[in-house]
C-alpha cells in the first residue's frame, strides 16, 4: 500500500485528491494547521464523506523541524505539496505572509523531502497566475512568467525551486501550472464560489443582488475533480516534469455568471452589480492554457465542462443555504 503525504489536505485540491488516492488504495497522512476554528476545519473533507479516511498530522509549513518529523515518521512514497495563502486579492494586503507560506513553504516541503525521503515523488503546485501579463495568447510550459500580484510572484519562486531541487539534488519533483479549477468545494471568496453562492440566495429571497469586480476579465476555468487526477498522473511517469493543467477554453466572469444565473431561471442583468472597490491592484485580464503536452505525455483532458461544473455549483450551493434558512428557522 503506497503512502502519500499531503500539505493543504483541507482546502478543495486536497479534499478531491485525498479522495482520489483512497480509491486507489493508497494510505494518505495530511498536514494539518491547528486553529481556533478547528472545528471547521475538515469542512471540504466531510462534504466529500472522507474526513475519517485521513491520517492527520499537527504541522505547518513554517515550522521546519515539524515538518521534517513529519516526513521523516510518514515515510511517504508521494508528497503533494497543495498548502498555500491561496487568494489572489489578500496576497496585496498579506504579502510577506503569503510570500513566506506560499514561497518558502513549498521550499520547506522540498528541504523535507531531500533530508528525510528522496525517493519520494513531489508534486508543487504551482499557478497560471505565474503568468499574469501574459506574453503570448496561449501560455504553455515555455511561456515566460510576467506575476501581477504577491501570490503570483510567491508561486513563481516555489516553482523556480521545484525545478532546481529537481536538477541540482535529482529529485523526482514536479509542477502542475494549474489554470483555474473549481467545485462545491471551492472557498466562499473566490469568484466563481461567490457567484454561485450569490445565485442560491437570490433565487432563495435571501439576497437581491451580487456584487462583482471587473466581470471582464477572462480566465479558463475547470473542475477540481479532473485536476487532481494530472496531479497524480505526474508522479506516475518515470521522469519528472512541468505541466500546464487547462481546458483551453477561456470564458469571461460575465458569461460565467451569465451560466449561473440562467440555471436558476434568473436575469443576470436584473442582479448583478459592479463594485470598483472589488477590482484588483493589477489585474490579469486573460489567461488561456495549452494542456497539449499533458494530454500527449499524461493522457490527460478536462473531462467536466465549466457549465456542467457551474450547475453543479449552483445546485450545491441551492442546498447549503436552504439547509441555512431551515436551520434559522427551527
Amino acid at each position: 500500500m503506497k503512502r502519500a503525504f499531503v500539505t493543504g489536505v483541507t482546502g478543495q485540491d486536497g479534499a478531491y485528491l485525498s479522495r482520489l488516492l483512497l480509491e486507489k488504495g493508497y494510505e494518505v497522512y495530511g498536514l494539518v494547521r491547528r486553529s481556533s476554528s478547528a472545528e471547521i476545519v475538515d469542512t471540504k473533507l466531510r462534504w466529500l464523506k472522507i474526513q475519517n479516511d485521513i491520517r492527520f498530522i499537527d504541522g505547518n509549513l513554517l515550522d521546519t523541524s515539524a515538518l521534517n518529523r513529519a516526513v521523516r515518521d510518514v515515510k511517504p512514497d508521494e508528497v503533494y505539496n497543495l498548502a498555500a495563502q491561496s487568494f489572489v486579492k489578500s496576497s496585496w494586503s498579506q504579502p510577506l505572509l503569503t510570500s513566506q507560506v506560499t514561497g518558502i513553504g513549498a521550499l520547506n516541503v522540498l528541504e523535507a523531502v531531500r533530508l528525510e525521503a528522496p525517493q519520494a515523488r513531489f508534486y508543487q503546485a504551482s499557478s497560471s497566475e505565474m503568468y499574469g501579463l501574459v506574453q503570448e495568447p496561449i501560455q504553455n510550459e515555455k511561456t515566460p512568467f510576467y506575476p501581477r500580484s504577491p501570490y503570483g510572484v510567491a508561486k513563481m519562486f516555489a516553482h523556480g525551486m521545484t525545478v532546481n531541487y529537481r536538477e541540482s539534488f535529482g529529485l523526482h519533483a514536479s509542477s502542475g501550472i494549474l489554470f483555474n479549477h473549481e467545485s462545491p468545494v471551492r472557498g466562499i471568496e473566490f469568484v466563481t464560489r461567490k457567484v454561485t453562492d450569490g445565485v442560491a440566495r437570490i433565487k432563495l429571497g435571501v439576497e437581491k443582488e451580487l456584487r462583482l469586480g471587473n466581470i471582464d476579465a477572462k480566465r479558463d476555468w475547470g473542475h477540481s475533480n479532473d485536476y487532481v487526477r494530472a496531479m497524480w498522473l505526474m508522479l506516475q511517469q518515470d521522469t519528472p516534469d512541468d505541466y500546464v493543467v487547462a481546458t483551453g477554453r477561456t470564458t469571461t466572469v460575465r458569461d460565467m455568471c451569465r451560466i449561473a444565473f440562467d440555471h436558476v431561471g434568473l436575469k443576470m442583468d436584473d442582479h448583478l452589480k459592479i463594485d470598483p472597490a472589488l477590482f484588483r491592484p493589477a489585474e490579469v485580464d486573460i489567461l488561456l492554457g495549452n494542456p497539449g503536452k499533458a494530454k500527449k505525455k499524461l493522457g490527460w483532458e478536462a473531462m467536466i465542462s465549466l457549465e456542467e461544473m457551474i450547475r453543479e455549483m449552483v445546485d450545491a450551493d441551492l442546498q447549503r443555504v436552504s439547509r441555512q434558512i431551515k436551520d434559522a428557522r427551527s
